[in-house]
């Protein structure tokens, strides 16, 4: 973050409680920039997001047609790096016809990997789960009454779309800033005003749109296998940069100026914006509104940020110690690595509670069944 801090078109930073080490910015960072684009400050996976649908039905049906929604994560949802759906099951969505496929040859080379994938998740954190949603008081902004309900809940991004795009302009990036410190090279920017900025920015915008239908074909499908009413959802990316307005610092005049918002693994938290941070697969997420804390650059954690990295919870935690865990939550695990272990997770409660000055909590996600890659791919 301090390397991030010394680029001469950083205005800002901020880090959340669920930092933890990334290539470039740290997983956890904002940064706010003025006139440029850093692709890695973006990240890999752009626009990953999240997305929660809330049902008419009661979280008990969970346990009365277990099997019913154990089949529909099974083969309603695919996932693997690069996993593909077969012609015939492919998903159908407007995005697939936005004209911004055609902007650049790069782009169009991409469009076959967007019909392909639409509606699939990536490995490592990314899931798809069935749980409880907890609602302690009546709100307007869901249209909902408080009480409890079934909620399907995921998390994944843009999938090989988003992926190639980072890798792309990263390099771009990265051969316009030759003398750039070794430590700074991952933080190469792209002018907004540059043909390579422009075309950045545009991939970066239309990943995001791809990223959205992504989960809403996943949200469709499922609530469609098991026959469930759609009664409120919310989502949000925390891989991405926005123009956004932010007050000048002292010495700058009065008044506000637009930068650049780069969201590394952070929830965009402006002034009563919903934003969701998950927990781990045994672990509680929660639904909260923002609360436009200017110094952390209207921002929140994106998660409970991991307390052990892969390696370390491969050959620290056992699967008998995850399972007897997950048993003792009452969670069910389909697929999922020792590297995603609850136990390599920080506690989620005690980073909400660190943020009590970022966000409030409106409700509150229970995990029961949770569909997840294995270390090798797909399960």
């Amino acid at each position: 973050m301090d390397n991030a801090m010394r680029l001469p078109i950083s205005v800002a930073g901020a880090l959340m409680p669920d930092a933890h080490v990334g290539y470039g910015l740290p997983i956890g960072g904002v940064l706010a920039t003025e006139g440029a684009v850093i692709p890695y400050a973006v990240g890999v996976d752009i626009a990953c997001r999240m997305r929660m649908s809330i049902f008419d039905a009661p979280p008990e049906l969970l346990d009365q047609k277990s099997g019913q929604f154990r089949k529909a994560l099974t083969e309603g949802t695919l996932f693997g790096a690069g996993a593909k759906w077969p012609k015939g099951q492919q998903a159908d969505h407007a995005v697939l016809d936005d004209p911004d496929w055609e902007a650049t040859p790069y782009l169009r080379s991409l469009k076959d990997t967007a019909y392909e994938q639409l509606g699939s998740s990536g490995t490592g954190n990314h899931f798809v789960e069935w749980g409880e949603f907890s609602l302690p008081q009546d709100d307007d902004d869901l249209g909902l009454k408080a009480g409890r309900y079934l909620a399907l809940l995921s998390h994944s991004g843009s999938r090989g779309v988003g992926f190639k795009i980072a890798n792309h302009y990263s390099k771009l990036a990265m051969s316009l800033h030759p003398d750039l410190e070794k430590e700074l090279r991952h933080l190469a920017w792209l002018p907004l005003d540059s043909e390579e900025g422009i075309e950045y920015w545009l991939s970066m915008q239309l990943a995001g749109r791809f990223a959205a239908a992504n989960h809403e074909v996943i949200h469709r499908r499922l609530a469609k296998m098991t026959g469930l009413k759609l009664l409120a959802s919310a989502e949000n990316h925390h891989n991405f940069a926005w123009k956004e307005k932010l007050p000048a610092p002292a010495g700058y005049g009065s008044g506000e100026r637009e930068v650049i918002v780069h969201r590394k693994g952070a929830t965009p938290a402006g002034v009563g914006v919903l934003g969701i941070i998950p927990g781990s697969m045994a672990d509680p997420g929660y639904l909260v509104r923002g609360l436009g804390n200017v110094e952390a650059i209207n921002s929140a954690a994106h998660g409970a940020g991991r307390a052990l990295g892969r390696r370390a919870a491969m050959q620290s935690i056992t699967k008998t110690e995850r399972d007897r865990l997950l048993r003792e939550r009452g969670v069910t695990l389909i697929g999922g690595g020792l590297d995603e272990s609850p136990q390599a997770y920080k506690p989620i409660e005690e980073i909400i509670t660190a943020q009590a000055d970022l966000v409030e909590v409106i409700g509150q996600f229970k995990p029961r069944l949770v569909r997840m890659a294995t270390e090798k791919g797909d399960w």
